[in-house]
């Protein structure tokens, strides 16, 4: 299943060390750019995060941020009692010999070693959260293929009337050869000297020749098979869509400029405005 460019998901996992939330957001680009905003306890893992990344998505300028939320209570001041004992200790004895000396409870605080912080496990921090960014890939890679079978379905649609219009050239070729053969003999006829008979359907043959878009109209349909079958591929088919897009203009252009006829024109017309309608779908494909 195609996959769009353009997708987004959340996911939070609670660890030791409190609750990481992962989020991804992606729009078009032409290639992978990634930006990373994470948490100073989890900036080592950055590489290892960028590696798992681009393994799961080919193309589009994501956003990647992971946070870590402290857990419940852990915002509560806690005093190192040992450390607190000594300066205790330290206090009384200099209060005999300085009497007016005060310290302020602020200064208190900032001293080395008197509030405690909960040790956080690094590694575990860190396998938790590769764990998060796997469920979080799976999350928005579902999205982006959900998204990707509405573009299939749209760009499958405007296939199929492509190849009804090129079917419905094939019918009128014979006819407008016919119609221009005709029209070609009754204006020699009018003629006041009579022309080579010879000479007029040599001159007839080649210009019906130029007139040919059988050729055209084979490589249109190979490409509508071609398009058909990179639609149902698992993998990214964004660069072969816009590849395959190119080749499908060349031959309209060459059909609309070999055209004699307004109905051939205006079919010419109508394969133009549908390549363009898959062209502008096709640039959300990953």
């Amino acid at each position: 299943m195609i996959r769009s460019m353009t997708a987004y998901a959340t996911v939070e996992r609670a660890t030791a060390g409190g609750t990481l939330v992962g989020e991804l957001r992606a729009v078009n680009h032409r290639f992978l750019e990634l930006g990373l905003r994470l948490p100073d306890e989890l900036r080592a893992l950055e590489p290892a995060l960028r590696e798992r990344i681009a393994a799961r998505i080919s193309r589009g300028k994501l956003d990647f941020a992971m946070r870590l939320r402290a857990p419940e209570g852990a915002g509560a001041l806690q005093l190192n009692p040992s450390v607190v004992a000594q300066l205790s200790e330290l206090a009384l004895d200099l209060d005999a010999r300085f009497p007016k000396l005060r310290t302020e409870l602020t200064e208190l605080l900032q001293f080395p070693g008197v509030l405690q912080n909960t040790a956080i496990d690094a590694a575990a921090l860190q396998a938790e959260a590769m764990a998060l960014l796997d469920a979080l890939l799976d999350q928005f890679v579902a999205a982006r293929e959900r998204e990707g079978g509405k573009l299939a379905a749209v760009i499958g649609e405007r296939v199929d009337a492509i190849a009804a219009r090129s079917a419905e050239a094939r019918a009128l070729i014979p006819l407008i050869r016919a119609g221009q053969r005709q029209k070609l003999e009754t204006r020699l006829a009018e003629l006041s000297q009579p022309a080579d008979p010879g000479r007029l359907e040599q001159e007839l043959v080649l210009w019906l020749q130029k007139l040919d878009v059988d050729e055209e109209l084979d490589r249109l349909d190979s490409h509508v098979k071609e398009i058909r079958r990179v639609l149902g591929q698992r993998e990214p088919v964004g660069r072969r869509l816009d590849f395959l897009l190119q080749e499908f203009n060349r031959e309209a252009n060459t059909f609309g400029s070999k055209s004699v006829d307004v109905r051939t024109t205006n079919i010419a017309v109508e394969l133009k405005v549908l390549i363009d309608q898959i062209r502008e779908q096709a640039q959300n494909i990953e």
